[in-house]
């Protein structure tokens, strides 16, 4: 069998791409749309073994009321605003100002500093569960909204330094050096020539940092134990039945703890979409 000519390869991978790329989108959204389909039905549909077919009742209305009115769901939806908002802002603003520092002034530690905060993104969550757990036991910080929002800056802080590190190290030195000849000072340089550059990477780390602290069940069940501070990923198990699995709950709740990711997302989506492509083509 001779070789595909080379000409003719553009023409095959364009083919390959078209036949599995549906595919893949299928297998993708087949957990969303059996999640969508039980969020409609009654616990009746799902007992009787009725999880794919036509619902007997159209109830989504009805399971949407019983999660918000029997259930913690709107404390555990702004818990997780509490958890996720300050999360996000002090991370993103560390991160700045690192990477800034790291990008732009020469010392002898520069790179081992660099190297530290890459090396954080590599640790496995589970190796750091006992000690963060003591650690916020002993200051007074467990079952804490505090304690989880400043773990949650401390470890998001390195992947956020990484990516603004490499991004204002790719923006033109001359209008810092000449801004320095001018008289300004470090702070001016960097609030008026650095953050405004590096808005759409901002607006990129915002999204993400929104959406893994959104998202997180591990730390919020290691750190949290009470409903008082329970974010809405963790406070999900709350929607079991005493005997059963509410299934049909669960997958309302999920739907609601899934919203304001995608609305963020969309909000962003023009400077994430910027964010990310600049990002990928500069140094």
């Amino acid at each position: 069998m001779f070789p595909t000519p080379i000409h003719q390869r553009p023409v095959v991978n364009q083919y390959i791409y078209k036949i599995f790329l549906p595919i893949s989108l299928i297998i993708w959204l087949i957990p969303i749309f059996g999640i969508l389909m039980t969020s409609i039905r009654g616990l009746g549909d799902i007992t009787a073994g009725n999880m794919w077919g036509t619902p007997s009742e159209f109830l989504l209305f009805s399971n949407l009321h019983d999660v918000f009115t029997n259930t913690p769901m709107v404390k555990y939806t702004l818990n997780s605003f509490k958890v996720t908002i300050p999360t996000m802002l002090g991370a993103v603003a560390l991160s700045c100002m690192t990477g800034f520092a790291l990008a732009n002034y020469k010392f002898k530690t520069n790179l081992t500093i660099f190297f530290i905060f890459i090396a954080g993104n590599f640790v496995p969550f589970q190796i750091l569960m006992i000690p963060v757990r003591d650690l916020t036991f002993k200051i007074g910080l467990y079952n804490t909204i505090t304690g989880l929002v400043l773990f949650h800056v401390a470890f998001q802080t390195g992947f956020c330094t990484l990516f603004m590190r490499n991004f204002i190290k790719a923006l033109p030195q001359e209008l810092i050096e000449a801004a320095r000849m001018d008289g300004a000072s470090e702070f001016k340089i960097f609030w008026k020539i650095i953050l405004p550059l590096t808005r759409p990477a901002i607006a990129a780390l915002c999204v993400l940092i929104f959406t893994f602290i959104w998202n997180d069940y591990f730390w919020a069940t290691v750190l949290i134990q009470g409903d008082h501070a329970m974010p809405i990923t963790a406070g999900l198990k709350s929607l079991n039945g005493q005997w059963i699995t509410a299934y049909h709950l669960l997958s309302t709740g999920s739907i609601v703890a899934a919203i304001p990711p995608v609305v963020m997302f969309f909000l962003m989506q023009k400077h994430f979409i910027a964010g990310l492509t600049l990002g990928a083509t500069k140094g």
